[in-house]
């Protein structure tokens, strides 16, 4: 039972990143007019939108999260020298909308680890251990973030 919570918890981290990084193209594409020589900017974040894309397990989904984070923080530090794009209606909505995806990853993340936590408890536990080892049910893996910089929230203010 718990780990169908983790299964569970690990959904709605990933519903909510694919909302994330659907949002991406929109983004990339308002600010392409504006921004045609930041071409390296906008690169890193559709090679983030790949890494995620492509993802098979936590720790590559973790890297592409601490990826697009990188790139998200260049791509919104980049625009502050574009006053046209900083006030265009498409601009501020997929700010708003990204803003508000930022938070609801935040909460999922919170709860895959809570479950994770819990599971990861039962089968260390005395007898519920000796089932786990009996069915092979192994340990999950923590949803981390391992490069600090990232750690910091994604300001998408001006």
């Amino acid at each position: 039972m718990l780990r169908n919570y983790v299964k569970n918890a690990w959904s709605g981290i990933d519903n909510q990143m694919q909302r994330r990084y659907d949002l991406i193209p929109n983004l990339v594409e308002t600010v392409k007019g504006y921004m045609a020589h930041e071409k390296d900017v906008l690169e890193s974040v559709t090679k983030a939108r790949t890494a995620f894309l492509n993802a098979g397990s936590v720790k590559d989904t973790a890297q592409a999260e601490n990826m697009m984070a990188g790139a998200l923080k260049s791509l919104f530090a980049v625009s502050e020298n574009y006053p046209d794009l900083k006030s265009s209606k498409n601009f501020l909505m997929l700010q708003e909308e990204l803003a508000g995806t930022e938070n609801k990853i935040s909460f999922a993340r919170q709860r895959y680890n809570n479950a994770v936590m819990n599971y990861n408890t039962a089968i260390q536990k005395f007898p519920a251990n000796i089932f786990a080892n009996i069915f092979n049910f192994t340990a999950s893996e923590f949803f981390e973030v391992e490069n600090e910089e990232v750690r910091k929230v994604v300001k998408v203010q001006f």
